[in-house]
């Protein structure tokens, strides 16, 4: 729904915008002389609140929304937003799943937004997905074919993830456009060209590894009559670490296989074998790819919080699996962020409570996006440069307000959360946190 909210949110902006500079008139008009009446202004802000009405009653449901949409054209063909429309209506379309529309108004978008990578990947997925004669079929996966390619160049012409979330934007990337070759293996394959198809499989599975991608290759070997190859990717698909894909996907990956193995081999003998192999020989793929992506990030795909490595401020990493043996207070800041500044000498009160004990660690955790504002404010507030970035832990413990406070105990478990805090209580609240931590140790 994150899509259709932020279109929506831009529609309606401009929707009411006509409506906002309209009192302003009309509070600028008090002294002055009365205008002649504008027949097409009063018609566009008659329109404005219509249409404004209509989409507050939809309450953001999809279907409800391309529903009161396309009445609105039908009784609007002329209105002055109609490509705002057709891009809500694509987006609703799509959050819908449906394909007919997510064609039809996608197509009209990226006619004057080409470079939309949302609906490039989305309406070359719904032309392949829609029935029709074997022409349109043709038609539908030439066009297709079409917009899968302008989504892979724009994806490979892309620059380098770079910064925060590095690693993350890198495997979306992947990803995106592993699904964008895989378009066009399967437009390749309804237009009878097998052998490009099962070069484009092979190369969007090279890219990352999935079921989806390793059932297509699949069955397009299968096409080519080459059996033994394709229960190779059955075994694959079944196999494959894939978060992506459902349970319902793997058993239907598991009776295929079983189905195409007896029916080449006479006997299920050796399938267990296989199986294992495919189960090797993925969980290689899968982690040759993790691999890279921890050269860029190192706490990519890490559910362990005591496994994070936090880089600093001075260059030099932190493993909180090093702290393991003491009570860590992390506290989560950003440069921005007025109640952080305000927390800061509490924490020092606090952190002078505790400078001789050894065994509790202080760690300031900063969150900005823009890391080069971070140390000119430190200078600037003339506070500590002990200070790390938050790497990706932030999400993984889900602090969604700062400032946070989250104390683990001497076994890397979190033993208390505070978000925000009460000036008059916080030193003391800290304290005492910090002190039963301690004392459960012992």
């Amino acid at each position: 729904m994150k899509t259709l909210r932020h279109a929506l949110a831009v529609f309606l902006g401009l929707a009411f915008l006509g409506l906002t500079l309209m009192s302003d008139a009309i509070a600028i008009a008090q002294d002055a002389p009365v205008p002649a009446p504008n027949p097409a202004a009063s018609q566009a802000d008659a329109e404005q609140k219509e249409l404004a009405q209509a989409l507050a009653d939809a309450n953001s449901s999809p279907p409800d929304m391309v529903r009161i949409l396309e009445a609105f054209v039908a009784r609007h063909p002329e209105a002055g937003q109609r490509h705002d429309i057709e891009n809500v209506l694509a987006r609703a379309a799509i959050e819908a799943k449906d394909d007919r529309r997510t064609v039809l108004y996608g197509r009209r978008v990226l006619a004057y937004t080409p470079d939309d990578i949302l609906l490039l990947d989305r309406v070359a997925r719904a032309l392949l997905a829609l029935p029709g004669p074997d022409e349109s079929i043709h038609d539908n996966a030439t066009a297709s074919l079409i917009y899968s390619r302008a989504l892979a160049e724009k994806i490979t012409q892309a620059p380098p993830p770079a910064g925060k979330d590095a690693a993350r934007k890198q495997d979306e990337r992947d990803r995106a456009l592993a699904r964008a070759v895989l378009y066009q293996s399967k437009a390749k394959s309804a237009l009878g060209e097998r052998d490009e198809a099962e070069r484009l499989a092979a190369t969007a599975f090279a890219v990352y590894p999935s079921e989806e991608i390793a059932r297509e290759w699949a069955e397009t070997l299968e096409g080519l009559g080459r059996a033994e190859d394709a229960i190779a990717r059955f075994a694959d698909a079944f196999t494959v670490p894939d978060a992506h894909a459902a349970d319902t996907d793997r058993a239907a990956d598991r009776r295929r296989l079983g189905e195409r193995y007896r029916k080449l081999h006479d006997s299920d003998a050796g399938l267990g074998d296989l199986i294992l192999a495919a189960y090797d020989h993925t969980a290689a793929l899968i982690e040759q790819r993790l691999a890279r992506l921890r050269a860029i990030d190192p706490n990519f795909s890490e559910t362990e919080p005591a496994q994070f490595i936090l880089s600093g401020l001075d260059g030099k990493p932190v493993l909180l699996a090093s702290l393991k043996g003491n009570v860590v207070i992390l506290d989560f800041w950003a440069t921005w962020c007025g109640p952080c500044r305000a927390q800061h000498p509490l924490y020092q009160e606090a952190m002078e409570r505790f400078k001789d004990r050894h065994d509790v660690v202080f760690l300031s955790v900063d969150t900005d996006e823009d890391r080069t504002a971070v140390a000119p404010f430190l200078d600037q507030q003339k506070w500590s440069r002990a200070v790390y970035f938050e790497d990706g832990l932030q999400r993984l413990l889900q602090v969604t307000s700062i400032p946070t406070t989250i104390l683990f105990d001497k076994q890397g478990h979190i033993a208390s959360r505070m978000t925000g805090f009460l000036p008059d209580k916080f030193v003391d609240q800290l304290t005492e946190r910090i002190q039963s931590a301690l004392a459960d140790a012992q």
